[in-house]
């Protein structure tokens, strides 16, 4: 008897734990959705009437960035973020993918204990130390490339790129790396007993049944990339000019970073304009990549 109440006890704390985590899990999922309506509302509140008042076509298509003579353009800005961002994907996705199946697929356990820690520690490591690591050994490397074609920048578009492909590096290796070992090996000894070899059970079946958290990987990774200020901000130089890959340049995030701290009136609202682009930009990857994923795991 004192068992079977001791049971029901235990069933009706179970059920009131279990109700009660439910109602906080769901009153954060509403809390995330909120907050990200509230930013949304707040960019578009704040950085919408610079773009009516400049012209949207003057705005996201002009050429020129001049506070004193009232011209914002920033078809530069916008452009060189793309190129460096989509440069750095590109080059670090195939690197990060293949050393997150090294790590979860063919390093030992020993190796692996000892390459997954640098990693994690690769990804604490503040942007500003890599900026400053940038500025110290990339920068000057470029430099004397730079003087070979007669130019002398303080900074360049190549510099940016490499920068943003260490940066995002660790965090394609790190989330991509988990998805890949949550495959069961069954999938794996599935491939091998149909006579696939190690490498083409790994990438033809385990890839591409992680692929989920791959891309979960790389839009963290351009996520990061596109929004990265301080790092770029020191090896890129800043020169609102169209971008070419040894020229000094200026992104969105290093604009608004550089100006705000004595901007003002219209200067200020353009600021707030080209954070609203940013926003959109940012926003639109994460719509596009997670179409295209869903239209590939239904395919």
């Amino acid at each position: 008897m004192a068992d079977s109440i001791s049971i029901i006890h235990s069933k009706k704390t179970k059920t009131k734990v279990e109700r009660s985590m439910k109602v906080i899990f769901t009153a954060c999922g509403f809390i995330t959705v909120i907050s990200v309506l509230l930013i949304s509302l707040y960019m578009i509140f704040l950085g919408g009437p610079a773009i009516a008042k400049i012209g949207p076509i003057d705005f996201l298509f002009g050429q020129v960035w001049d506070p004193q003579n009232n011209q914002y353009g920033i078809l530069m800005f916008i452009l060189t973020s793309i190129c460096a961002t989509l440069a750095a994907v590109i080059i670090a996705a195939p690197i990060g993918v293949l050393v997150a199946i090294f790590l979860s697929r063919i390093a030992n356990n020993k190796l692996a204990a000892i390459v997954r820690p640098a990693v994690e520690l690769l990804s604490g490591i503040p942007s500003v130390v890599y900026g400053l690591l940038g500025a110290i050994l990339i920068v000057p490397i470029i430099f004397n490339i730079q003087e070979a074609f007669g130019m002398q920048t303080s900074g360049s578009l190549l510099a940016a790129i490499i920068v943003l492909v260490i940066m995002i590096l660790p965090t394609i290796i790190s989330v991509s790396e988990v998805s890949i070992r949550a495959i069961p090996h069954q999938y794996n000894e599935a491939a091998l007993a149909l006579g696939a070899s190690k490498m083409q059970a790994i990438l033809k079946v385990i890839v591409p049944a992680a692929k989920s958290g791959i891309v979960a990987g790389l839009v963290l990774g351009t996520g990061r990339a596109i929004g990265e200020t301080m790092a770029v901000l020191m090896v890129a130089g800043n020169s609102p000019v169209m971008p070419e890959l040894l020229k000094s340049v200026r992104l969105m995030t290093v604009g608004i970073s550089i100006e705000w701290a004595y901007s003002s009136g219209m200067q200020r609202e353009a600021l707030y304009g080209i954070g609203l682009v940013l926003f959109i930009f940012i926003m639109i990857i994460n719509f596009v990549m997670n179409v295209t994923l869903k239209k590939d795991t239904k395919g």
